[in-house]
């Protein structure tokens, strides 16, 4: 046993040398041929030879950087990013398995693993002609897998902290991912002048509205939206487990503050039902008091600027709330109303009826952006899969989410069993933000926030960890 301990002591930082030369040969041909890549070729390799001696560190830091890369898309670096990871990743675990080293998975991991599988069913089928588009939008379709599988990286290589580092522990860190992002937007408030660019992705925006908006390093406010929503979710967790509540109350408040900045009408909505789903099954007069404080409180900061009221206001000026606003008409009022419902229920409407044309598998992945011909991702992230999927698409994206809360309710009630609090308490917040995301997607691309689902799936890997266990050092 001892022999075997000493000859992967010594075979590990070979290989992971030999790996690190092999990245770097690599790197270097592409760098020859595109030189803007020579920082992306360095970094690999230092974060290669990192995994294999400061893996907890490094993985924190991945995840820790990944909230401040949106305003570089411009230059690929967050395909990069996804590529490096995912590349990163399936190193790793290989070297792991050569080198006889535990490679930890659970149930979910598979479930995901052949969701993730299934989709590139709609990238095969692209060049055989089997969709509604042909092999020329193939690279859009290979993105959105890539994309995809990096999520389940993301998954994959936090499982590997298991036992390395303490659930609590980890999920405290992620909250420096807050600092970059809160921190432009602190600066986007004082002086709107030094706002970055908005990379839309396929959001739709209100002439003028991007310059009374704050995004911090999320490329687009909505995305921020739910950046910022992920975290408050997490801080009501923080607050209901930790015994010096008033700090964490403060954090909520002012990510609350933040949130209502975005002036994303659609995060109110998804707020609301968070709210509701973490409070009902254990409703009492105090916690409803809470809870619907901290709402009106969002909301009357929301209506506080004349921007915000108009948000608000055109809602009356919807089918939603004047009965005198059919269908057809809030479609011909779309074109120059700049009511963004009334244009979302005009985009939902050309899509279904092109939609008709291929219902069992759509056009493919990635592309209801061509579909829609006007630039923009359909702003309903049901209607997306069907387009993109079919019939068959939208049941596999379904299921999913079924698979999820599936799962949650699970770690919940053993939770319960094993009397593990803080466990309890993030599967309940979790089941609740799982909730406000799947409303949230009815009139919002949530689906295309990478960001989000990045640090949304490094939680859900942590949630089947063992809690029972005393807090350890981080230290390798």
């Amino acid at each position: 046993m001892l022999k075997d301990n000493r000859q992967q002591s010594i075979l590990l930082p070979l290989v992971a040398s030999v790996a690190v030369v092999v990245v770097g040969l690599t790197a270097g041909l592409m760098v020859s041929t595109k030189p803007m890549y020579i920082f992306t070729a360095i970094a690999a390799g230092a974060i290669l030879y990192s995994l294999f001696t400061q893996f907890e560190y490094t993985v924190l830091g991945l995840l820790i950087l990944r909230s401040a890369l949106d305003p570089f898309s411009a230059y690929q670096i967050t395909s990069a990013f996804a590529l490096g990871l995912n590349a990163l990743t399936i190193i790793y675990v290989t070297l792991q398995l050569l080198t006889r080293q535990p490679v930890h998975t659970d149930r979910f991991f598979w479930f995901f693993a052949g969701w993730v599988a299934l989709q590139s069913l709609w990238v095969i089928l692209l060049p055989l002609g089997g969709l509604g588009l042909g092999p020329d939008v193939m690279p859009a379709a290979i993105r959105e897998w890539i994309r995809l599988l990096s999520w389940l990286m993301v998954y994959l290589l936090v499982t590997q902290l298991r036992d390395r580092i303490h659930p609590a522990r980890f999920v405290s860190a992620l909250f420096i991912s807050l600092i970059i992002p809160i921190s432009i937007a602190c600066l986007q408030i004082v002086s709107p002048s030094i706002l970055p660019p908005i990379f839309v992705g396929g959001e739709a925006t209100i002439p003028g509205e991007e310059l009374s908006r704050i995004n911090g390093t999320l490329g687009h406010p909505n995305t921020f939206a739910t950046f910022l929503l992920f975290f408050i979710a997490l801080t009501c967790w923080k607050a209901k487990c930790n015994p010096q509540r008033w700090k964490w109350i403060v954090l909520l408040g002012i990510l609350a503050f933040f949130l209502v900045s975005t002036k994303a009408l659609f995060s109110l909505m998804m707020l609301g039902v968070f709210l509701l789903m973490l409070l009902a099954p254990s409703m009492s007069p105090l916690k409803l008091a809470s809870g619907v404080a901290l709402f009106a409180i969002v909301i009357a900061l929301f209506a506080s600027t004349e921007f915000g009221r108009e948000r608000l206001g055109s809602i009356s000026e919807t089918p939603l709330l004047n009965p005198d606003i059919d269908l057809g008409r809030a479609i011909l009022l779309s074109a120059g109303d700049n009511n963004s419902f009334n244009w979302r229920l005009a985009q939902w409407t050309d899509l279904m009826t092109k939609w008709q044309r291929y219902p069992l598998l759509g056009f493919g992945l990635g592309n209801s952006v061509e579909v829609s011909g006007n630039g923009l991702l359909p702003h309903n992230d049901y209607i997306r899969a069907l387009i993109e999927g079919g019939l068959t698409g939208f049941s596999i994206f379904i299921f999913l989410f079924i698979g999820q809360f599936g799962w949650l309710l699970q770690r919940l009630r053993s939770s319960m069993i094993a009397q593990n609090l803080p466990q309890q308490e993030l599967c309940s917040i979790m089941l609740a933000l799982l909730c406000a995301v799947s409303v949230g997607m009815i009139t919002e691309n949530i689906w295309s926030h990478t960001t989000f689902f990045s640090y949304w799936w490094a939680l859900f890997s942590v949630i089947n960890w063992d809690w029972s266990k005393p807090e350890i050092s981080t230290a390798s």
